[in-house]
């Protein structure tokens, strides 16, 4: 009997500002299939002003390589890191 999938599940991985706007490391998001890198900053945008204003700023990377398109569709157990403009040398 194949399994049906309602929801796929995504780790997020805040880092330097993101992480404080956030107010944790990581965070879980359940999305729906066929969800966007957009779908999930919509979803974290949502948390408090303060993050949407951060995540309009930054740079994500899925399972280690950047995306670059948020028309790009997540899959469930994939790992999104969320990385603002880093300051310094």
């Amino acid at each position: 009997m194949t399994e049906i999938t309602t929801t796929i599940t995504v780790a997020v991985r805040f880092f330097a500002a993101a992480r404080a706007a956030a107010g944790t490391e990581t965070a879980t998001l359940t999305l729906q299939p066929g969800a966007t890198l957009t779908d999930a900053i919509c979803e974290l945008s949502g948390q408090s002003d303060r993050m949407a204003l951060v995540l309009r700023k930054c740079s994500f990377l899925c399972d280690g390589v950047a995306i670059r398109d948020s028309a790009t569709v997540l899959q469930s157990r994939q790992t999104l890191d969320v990385l603002p403009p880093f300051a310094g040398g």
